[in-house]
């Protein structure tokens, strides 16, 4: 007998009489199985137990699981109300408050001001816009009726990493409650929208999205929004975008306060990039990312305090700028017209210039 003998060590012996075919064992054997933290004994007379589903789960499909539960029942169906109350095209949004509300694209709203909402529950509702930004393509919605919703988090995008899982839900194509997978494929980018309109900060990701997904969250394995599904290039595969959470809580805040977001601009086309580490040495800065400076506007604020193409602006009235959400947040009401000390790397060398920002035009 070699009871208590587990699986692996007997199928690793080797017998110097005679070999057993794997998996084939005499009537008389009688073995216990290690499984995990459990074991059972499997004889002539013992079924086989089968595991339960939950076992069967991977590690990347239970961080999946968990994260659409969490965030799946805020995600919405979002379609335009014209005066006939007819539809008018649709996309997805999520709701970010339990009063009800809603983030969207700017380019769902499409000038519309009331919307039908379908919840993960089925339930129709309507909603008014509070206010939308076609700079970074988002839209904040307010659900009419007084009822509470299930919400989503915003999380913080600056802790996204090249390589990292995202989920993207959605209702494309009008299918509810659709769930794809992917990676981060890289961040800062920028992207001109439909109407020509340069967006930026984007995060690049190859989970799929189609028609009517536009809006819709892309959560983290945490469960959290990490950004605002928004593009996709037509013809190609893996290439979609979204709007980073921290450039949509930046947003928020203001379409709250004011319908619109006022902002100072100092002229430059910028996105985020890492600091080449031979650079950083040499210039003595520490963080791993800055903004780099793709393009100057002629006699804006920056071209007059001599910025540059292709330059690093690493930190603003001494707070690091490591994306563009930082430069955005710099940039915000109170910038306008106000000097700001930028630190940045010119050919290796860290210096400080002087930029007065002015007031950027609505749309423009």
């Amino acid at each position: 007998m070699m009871k208590g003998r587990k699986y692996q060590s007997f199928h690793r012996a080797r017998s110097p009489v005679r070999r057993l075919p794997a998996f084939s064992f005499p009537p008389e054997a009688d073995f216990v199985f290690d499984v995990g933290d459990r074991a059972f004994e499997a004889g002539p007379s013992s079924p086989v137990m089968p595991l339960p589903n939950t076992d069967l789960l991977d590690a990347y499909s239970n961080a999946v699981v968990r994260a659409v539960e969490h965030v799946g029942p805020a995600v919405v169906r979002v379609q335009p109300l014209t005066s006939d109350r007819s539809f008018a095209g649709e996309g997805s949004g999520f709701v970010v408050s339990p009063e009800g509300l809603i983030l969207t694209n700017s380019h769902v709203v499409q000038g519309f001001g009331r919307f039908a909402i379908i919840t993960a529950e089925g339930r129709a509702l309507t909603a008014r816009c509070v206010g939308d930004d076609p700079d970074t393509d988002i839209a904040l919605l307010k659900i009419e009726q007084n009822v509470r919703l299930p919400h989503a988090r915003l999380g913080d995008s600056k802790q996204l990493r090249r390589g990292q899982l995202v989920i993207a839900i959605g209702a494309p194509l009008g299918f509810e409650a659709t769930v794809t997978t992917g990676v981060v494929s890289a961040l800062g980018r920028s992207l001109r929208g439909e109407r020509g309109r340069l967006i930026e900060d984007l995060i690049q990701t190859d989970a799929a999205l189609n028609y009517g997904n536009s809006g819709g969250p892309l959560v983290s394995s945490a469960g959290e929004v990490v950004g605002i599904a928004t593009a996709v290039i037509s013809g190609a595969q893996g290439l979609c975008f979204a709007v980073a959470a921290n450039t949509a809580s930046f947003v928020m805040a203001e379409l709250l306060a004011h319908g619109h977001v006022r902002r100072g601009s100092i002229g430059v086309v910028a996105q985020q990039t890492p600091v080449p580490p031979a650079m950083a040495r040499a210039a003595g800065v520490t963080q791993a990312y800055a903004v780099w400076v793709a393009a100057v506007e002629p006699h804006g604020p920056a071209a007059k305090a001599g910025l540059a193409e292709g330059e690093l602006l690493i930190a603003a009235d001494g707070k690091p700028l490591t994306g563009l959400d930082d430069l955005l947040r710099v940039l915000g009401p109170g910038s306008i017209d106000q000097s700001i000390s930028f630190d940045l790397i010119r050919a290796g060398k860290r210096m400080s210039v002087k930029i007065t920002p002015k007031a950027r035009k609505k749309g423009g």
